[in-house]
């Protein structure tokens, strides 16, 4: 039986993976940093939760992973540090516009912090980390699991404070069960398509769906690059499995696609869906990066710029571990384009509520 403490909720993916953990029974006790300011939307989250399940506590402990004992007071750090056996770090800005300096102090500082509290914990099993598949910057071809190698190059302070973060992470595996995890991009559920923010490929949603009364929407820029994007419950359901297997110990594992599609393939199916009809003509890339320099377009369209970046790179991502270590579990990614209705519905439905929107700067 897992004694799990998390970081990172109230956040998306951590409510999830705490929701299928408990769907599994595999907890019966939830321990979960939450920062000050959002102790109150954690704390009606975690009653919900209780709600639903008899003999389940979840415990919120005020903290901040950025400092040191993660900021936790009083005699509650003596009593975590006696029953937790399991560590989900998902705590950290994960937004492609973020600042460098926030950046560094929530991703890196941070994971060393949480890193630091790790050491301290006597009965602990799994040590789990979120990293993403995007610390490879601009390194293109195939990327292995096994490698981490730093860039030439970041395309924003998100991925290389990631980077960062991951080597202090990797440090550990020689004398911790680490298991570091590389998610794709996370959309939402691909049998409801509920998600809590729209960001990422919601992004080109957005642009699409407040360009639809044009008579035609273009191409932006031409490319031959894939786009890799994986639903919550493909991740959620992989990492709940995962968290059991001694055998994914020390391991790096991409959660990837591995049934990607032409970033230019997914663009026409959310135009032909969204619009009833095909896009037309093409924006040059190097124009459209200038008008999103433009905080009021960048606002109306509701597109950070950094996401252009992702149009023209061109990179595969290896998943031999993740094939390896799944291969008896039955969990499969859902095709993008074949649950991309259920993606388009969800958003349909939230797109005029503010609080699933990311605030562009």
């Amino acid at each position: 039986m897992q004694v799990p403490l998390f970081t990172g909720f109230p956040g998306f993916i951590a409510q999830q993976i705490m929701n299928e953990l408990i769907e599994q029974r595999k907890v019966k006790e939830i321990y979960a940093l939450v920062l000050p300011s959002q102790m109150e939307h954690a704390q009606t989250l975690a009653n919900a939760m209780m709600s639903q399940v008899k003999e389940l506590t979840i415990h919120l402990v005020e903290g901040d992973i950025t400092k040191p004992h993660l900021n936790i007071e009083g005699d509650i750090i003596e009593k975590i540090q006696q029953d937790i056996n399991t560590v989900w770090h998902l705590a950290a800005i994960y937004d492609l516009a973020v600042p460098k300096e926030a950046a560094v102090r929530v991703n890196v500082q941070g994971t060393a912090m949480v890193n630091d509290f790790v050491k301290t914990l006597p009965h602990l099993r799994k040590y789990i980390y979120f990293s993403t598949a995007y610390v490879a910057g601009t390194r293109e071809g195939l990327l292995r699991e096994d490698e981490l190698i730093r860039p030439e190059s970041f395309k924003n302070f998100y991925e290389e404070t990631k980077f960062d973060a991951e080597v202090l992470v990797e440090e550990l595996k020689e004398d911790f069960p680490v298991t570091i995890i590389r998610p794709g991009i996370v959309r939402g559920h691909s049998k409801t398509g509920s998600t809590i923010k729209f960001d990422g490929p919601y992004f080109f949603i957005n642009m699409i769906d407040r360009l639809k009364f044009l008579p035609f929407i273009p191409f932006v820029g031409k490319s031959k690059a894939y786009i890799n994007v994986v639903p919550i419950d493909y991740v959620v359901k992989s990492v709940v499995y995962l968290s059991e297997k001694e055998e994914a110990n020390g391991k790096t594992i991409h959660l990837t696609d591995p049934s990607s599609h032409p970033v230019e393939e997914v663009y026409r199916h959310m135009v032909a869906q969204i619009t009833g009809k095909q896009p037309k003509g093409r924006v040059p890339l190097t124009l459209a990066k200038v008008g999103l320099n433009s905080k009021l377009l960048r606002k109306t369209l509701g597109v950070e710029k950094e996401t252009l970046d992702y149009l023209t790179w061109s990179a595969q991502f290896d998943t031999t571990v993740a094939n390896s270590l799944l291969k008896d579990s039955q969990i499969r990614c859902e095709d993008f384009i074949e649950s991309l209705p259920t993606m388009l519905a969800f958003y349909e439905l939230h797109k005029n509520d503010k609080q699933y929107h990311v605030v562009i700067e």
